[in-house]
């Protein structure tokens, strides 16, 4: 059954009683969930928040980065294995969030290059780690979701074809992928390809606008993407993401120079869009 979610990554990433209002509104809105951002250190944030939310009737996913010194695919045997206990803390923080996803570009580490193209070596450190961090997550059925992004922001998986390629070598029932209309606007020469290309595995979707304002106020092609959504049967979360300077540092750290949109206005607006996509998609 369908599902729609809504990031607070629009107000913060950090976690505190400040969202316990805002998820009340989203909750009365009509949002089936909410999710959330895993880099607080606080292991108390996660269970104060993830029991409001369970209070109120929201269901919970997460999305969560790896830092350089975490990087999968770094040559450093340390480097990798300093990634892989962070990811099973991030797994440990969305059983205190009650999250029944986690995802994220966590292959490799957010915003970090080579001055070459993706390796096979870079392909097999990752999927060995991540075949490993499935294995964990699997004792609380939690299903991590690995994200392609844009060239600016990651150079190992770009694409649903890349993406599709590393699962296929993690070989893990908890490790899906997902998929994020608005990377896929940058990369992808069909959105409705690129969607039957990575279906086999495809178990999120961010509905983010092609400038992370609004959704159906830019240029996605979204009936594109619906009508492939419904075609591959896909019945799981649709979760908007959008992005806006009220978390200064959060903003600075992903280039977020301006105002989009603001989080109401996306929060009510997107609502009721994905809505009227869903009915009329029938999915």
């Amino acid at each position: 059954m369908s599902k729609i979610g809504f990031d607070v990554l629009a107000w913060s990433a950090g976690l505190s009683d400040d969202l316990f209002s805002i998820m009340d509104r989203l909750k009365e809105i009509g949002y089936d969930g909410v999710e959330f951002f895993v880099g607080s250190p606080e292991v108390s944030d996660y269970r104060k928040i993830g029991k409001h939310a369970k209070d109120i009737g929201l269901d919970v996913t997460a999305v969560t980065v790896l830092s350089p010194e975490e990087n999968l695919i770094d040559s450093s045997p340390n480097v990798r294995a300093k990634g892989f206990e962070r990811l099973k803390w991030s797994i440990d923080r969305c059983h205190d969030l009650g999250a029944e996803v986690l995802c994220g570009p966590f292959h490799s580490a957010f915003a970090t290059f080579a001055q070459h193209a993706p390796q096979e070596q870079e392909y097999d450190w990752s999927a060995e780690i991540l075949h490993r961090v499935g294995d964990y997550a699997q004792q609380t059925n939690l299903i991590l979701t690995l994200e392609a992004l844009n060239r600016f922001e990651c150079y190992l998986c770009n694409t649903m074809s890349q993406l599709k390629y590393l699962l296929e070598k993690v070989n893990h029932p908890n490790v899906k992928g997902m998929f994020d209309t608005h990377h896929a606007n940058i990369e992808e020469k069909s959105l409705g390809n690129a969607i039957e290309t990575i279906a086999p595995y495809l178990e999120h979707v961010h509905i983010s606008e092609n400038d992370r304002g609004t959704p159906g106020e830019g240029h996605i092609p979204w009936e594109e993407s619906f009508s492939a959504l419904a075609k591959v049967g896909y019945d799981g979360w649709y979760t908007i993401e959008g992005f806006t300077r009220n978390d200064i540092d959060f903003a600075n750290s992903i280039n977020v120079w301006r105002e989009f949109a603001q989080p109401w206005d996306m929060a009510e607006k997107g609502f009721k869009f994905i809505e009227e996509m869903i009915q009329k998609h029938s999915l």
